[in-house]
């Protein structure tokens, strides 16, 4: 893709992606699994259909492809929750700030395709 360094969901979904990824490595070091496993999908799958939106085939799959996005943002903030309420999980206060900016960063992008 050629605009990747220009396009602000783009980026911020990948930089969440790596560090959804190191916070997984230090859940399973603490043999956290299924938890780990779980955030791992949801959270790397946000960047994964944010990047296929920048190729839809119209206004309307680019819109569905950043709904799936914001539906995996959503089920990332739940597993982050579970960790941030269970003893023993390392704090997920970090990756929680940097999931709302891509939520409210996603919402945005969804109301303004709508409006054209």
């Amino acid at each position: 893709m050629k605009n990747d360094k220009d396009n602000l969901i783009v980026n911020l979904s990948v930089e969440f992606a790596l560090a959804i990824i190191e916070y997984c490595e230090l859940l399973e070091e603490n043999r956290k699994f299924v938890i780990a496993n779980q955030l791992l999908k949801s959270g790397t799958s946000i960047g994964a259909n944010v990047r296929e939106a920048q190729n839809a085939e119209s206004k309307v799959d680019f819109i569905h492809k950043l709904k799936i996005a914001a539906k995996e943002a959503d089920e990332t903030e739940y597993w982050l929750i579970l960790c941030e309420r269970s003893k023993n999980y390392p704090d997920p206060s970090a990756l929680k700030e940097k999931l709302n900016s891509i939520h409210n960063v996603i919402s945005k992008i969804i109301i303004t395709s709508k409006k054209n």
